[in-house]
């Protein structure tokens, strides 16, 4: 299923089962550096990266912690956002920084992103009208 571009990374690949044991989270997932560098990759390839680069440091440090970085990049963007001459590199990299660490906060709480956008975004019982 293809929704379009969210932060320049495609999401697709929905399919997560949460009986399922967390080792498998992210099977069926074909990630490698060539694909991250060549084409856009799916919200849940993009989790797996971040879990597989970071997340024993990030389980030990907490969701408290990790919870602050992650405001901390929303701070970022925010300044990015409002600055008079928007810099585009400059936006992109926060917005990247602001997903890696909702990655990261979505990991040491154990919550697949695909998943949860798949169930409340795209369900029959998704949200109506505009928010």
């Amino acid at each position: 299923m293809e929704l379009g571009i969210w932060f320049g990374f495609r999401i697709s690949g929905f399919g997560f089962h949460p009986s399922a044991l967390r080792g498998d989270r992210y099977a069926g997932c074909r990630l490698n550096s060539k694909a991250m560098a060549d084409q856009p990759i799916t919200l849940a390839e993009f989790q797996k990266h971040i879990a597989e680069r970071y997340e024993l440091a990030d389980r030990a440090r907490g969701w408290s912690k990790t919870f602050a970085y992650f405001i901390e990049e929303v701070g970022e963007l925010a300044t990015a956002l409002s600055a008079e001459g928007k810099d585009p590199q400059n936006l992109r990299e926060e917005f990247a920084d602001v997903l890696a660490w909702l990655c990261t906060l979505a990991n040491v709480s154990d919550v697949d992103l695909s998943d949860a956008v798949a169930q409340k975004y795209l369900g029959k019982d998704r949200p109506e009208g505009t928010k």
